[in-house]
């Protein structure tokens, strides 16, 4: 074993199906599937660079409660940070193999991901900012750069407008979610002075923010659906979400009367919920889209 036990927990490998959505997104909407170019890029996004990102987050952090995919993090050693920078470097060497713009797209991203986290800029301090952030980046751009490599294209692709749609809509899906994600960490964030949008927000703000920005994201994706497809993904989509509406309500209810509800273990299943839910409907919009779709 290279790194320690707790560096490896750190990066929280795992935790990378919750942000498989948005490449399983632009994969199905691409119009000819570059196999080698998608399986490639999904390695580099999915093994390297978010458990790079994880762990330069965790590196500076040093939570003491739980963090995304931990409910007891252990203490961080000094192995993480050169363990996050390698996998910082194998993603951008496979990222070269896909084409160019993918790897310039990825290197960017890694930047405003570490700009997020250290100390000497540390967006995630400034509530508005580090949302929009986020949003932007692991939302349009992620979307954007899976969508280069899926395709093989170039900067090019990227102006087409339907795929400016899409991305903007990942982008509100993720404006509306992510506050989420910060629900159960408040104490500990503003005991290191970083003040979240959630935590600026307080508890039921950030049910009410997520429950409005995210029904204002299953309308733009509905319409989306309709004028591109028809009814049907639409349909499906609202059936593959069902399940996570109806957790979030009730878990809304709860943590309406009680905070102490709004905790670890219920923000991964929401999170594990919404990001199943959304990686079966792409994966039902790729069959559409692929094989019956295009043979109309």
């Amino acid at each position: 074993m290279i790194f320690s036990h707790s560096t490896w927990k750190h990066l929280r490998i795992p935790f990378s199906v919750f942000l498989m959505p948005f490449f399983c997104f632009a994969l199905a909407e691409v119009p000819q599937v570059n196999w080698i170019s998608a399986a490639l890029a999904f390695v580099a996004i999915h093994l390297f660079y978010n458990p790079a990102s994880n762990g330069f987050n965790s590196y500076y952090d040093k939570d003491e409660k739980s963090i995304g995919g931990l409910e007891h993090p252990p203490q961080v050693e000094q192995d993480l940070l050169r363990a996050s920078l390698l996998f910082d470097a194998i993603a951008l060497v496979l990222a070269a193999f896909v084409n160019g713009t993918f790897a310039i797209m990825l290197l960017i991203i890694g930047f405003v991901s570490k700009a997020y986290s250290h100390p000497s800029i540390r967006l995630k301090k400034y509530p508005v900012l580090g949302l929009l952030t986020v949003s932007l980046f692991q939302g349009a751009w992620t979307y954007g750069m899976s969508y280069v490599a899926c395709c093989n294209g170039n900067w090019e692709v990227l102006f087409d407008s339907r795929v400016v749609q899409a991305a903007t809509l990942s982008s509100v899906l993720l404006l509306g979610s992510y506050p989420m994600t910060q629900i159960y960490q408040h104490e500990e964030d503003l005991k290191r002075g970083d003040k979240t949008f959630s935590a600026m927000l307080g508890v039921r703000g950030t049910f009410l923010w997520t429950a409005a920005v995210f029904g204002l994201a299953a309308l733009g994706m509905s319409l989306y659906f309709a004028s591109y497809y028809d009814f049907r993904p639409v349909l499906v989509l609202f059936l593959c979400l069902t399940p996570t509406l109806l957790f979030f309500m009730r878990w809304a209810i709860e943590s309406w009367e009680s905070a102490a509800q709004a905790d670890f273990k219920r923000t991964m299943l929401l999170n594990l919920l919404s990001s199943v839910s959304f990686i079966l409907f792409f994966v039902f919009l790729f069959g559409f889209h692929h094989y019956y779709w295009t043979k109309l």
